[in-house]
């Protein structure tokens, strides 16, 4: 074989991510190996009148084909267009899906890994705070980044997916400064640029409030840290203002405190023209920034930007 594949797990059943898929599998020119089941995908090929031929693989990988739609089949039949409502059902066919997708990555050479949503309510049960953190363990690797990415502006939570009261216990000067290295390196060795990166506050307008100044005791130490090594950083800002176009356009990235400090601008700005890159992992994971989207399961209506936004990502910049 001397091309590379992309892996593409399917994530949830119950999501509108094989319809995506389907939409955007004319702007593939890689080939693909789908991990899904067999039965959901001729469903939604059935349901949305595509007609796209399936090549299924043997155990050694050797039958991968260009123009087709390779599949690792995972069995699941309890998959419906008007169940629209994920349950527990599909917590053993995800992780068959994703622990399949390991292997193969461990056997050949690919591109990277994309995965379709997932619910985290329902398959990481609290024992992980999202699927960077599941892979990470998978893998073995520590402390993996979280990176939603544009061309125009990315952003990165130090936090991920925890309760807003447990934030504030979670800033550190340590991790704040190992993370922007990861998302440095990125840059640097990936998308081939040096990149501005600004800091926010955790504080509206980054002031103090008592006990909790982590402006202080954590952030401004860890800005004078990584100006130190070289890392071309500044802050902190206040998040209220730093996304003005004035201002953010002076920066690659903005490294924010916690999740929704940073994905809701970023969502508003850019919409499905953004894509969630794992940073710290063996191979590179993305996954389109969009969930399962129950409602409007097999209505036609979904937006296939994001998944090709994380397609030509890897075409462009996978090594």
């Amino acid at each position: 074989m001397n091309f590379s594949p992309i892996i593409i797990v399917g994530g949830e059943p119950q999501s509108v991510f094989i319809e995506i898929l389907l939409k955007s599998i004319k702007k593939i020119n890689n080939p693909i190996i789908l991990i899904s089941s067999k039965d959901i995908l001729r469903k939604n090929m059935d349901k949305f009148n595509f007609d796209f031929e399936l090549n299924e693989l043997n155990e050694n990988l050797k039958n991968i084909r260009k123009g087709k739609i390779n599949m690792v089949n995972i069995n699941y039949n309890k998959f419906s267009f008007s169940k629209k409502k994920i349950t527990s059902e599909s917590d053993k066919f995800i992780q068959l899906s994703f622990n399949k997708a390991i292997e193969i990555i461990k056997k050949i050479n690919c591109l990277g890994l994309i995965n379709g949503p997932i619910s985290k309510k329902s398959f990481l049960k609290g024992k992980h705070n999202g699927i960077t953190e599941f892979l990470a363990k998978k893998t073995g690797a520590k402390n993996p980044v979280m990176l939603i990415y544009n061309k125009n502006l990315s952003v990165s939570p130090l936090t991920t997916h925890i309760p807003i009261s447990k934030v504030s216990k979670k800033i550190n000067k340590k991790d704040i400064i190992n993370n922007i290295k990861k998302i440095n390196s990125f840059y640097i060795n990936v998308l081939k640029k040096k990149p501005k990166i600004a800091i926010t506050g955790l504080n509206p307008h980054c002031e103090s409030f008592g006990k909790e100044n982590k402006e202080k005791k954590e952030i401004i130490p860890a800005i004078r840290q990584l100006k130190k090594i070289k890392i071309n950083v500044k802050g902190p800002f206040a998040a209220d203002t730093i996304f003005l176009r004035k201002n953010s356009k002076k920066f690659d990235v903005v490294f924010g405190m916690y999740h929704d400090q940073v994905l809701a601008p970023m969502k508003t700005l850019y919409g499905f023209s953004a894509i969630n890159i794992t940073l710290g992992l063996p191979f590179i994971r993305i996954s389109p920034d969009h969930g399962p989207n129950i409602e409007m399961l097999g209505e036609n209506k979904s937006d296939p930007t994001s998944l090709i936004e994380s397609l030509n990502f890897l075409k462009k910049h996978a090594v």
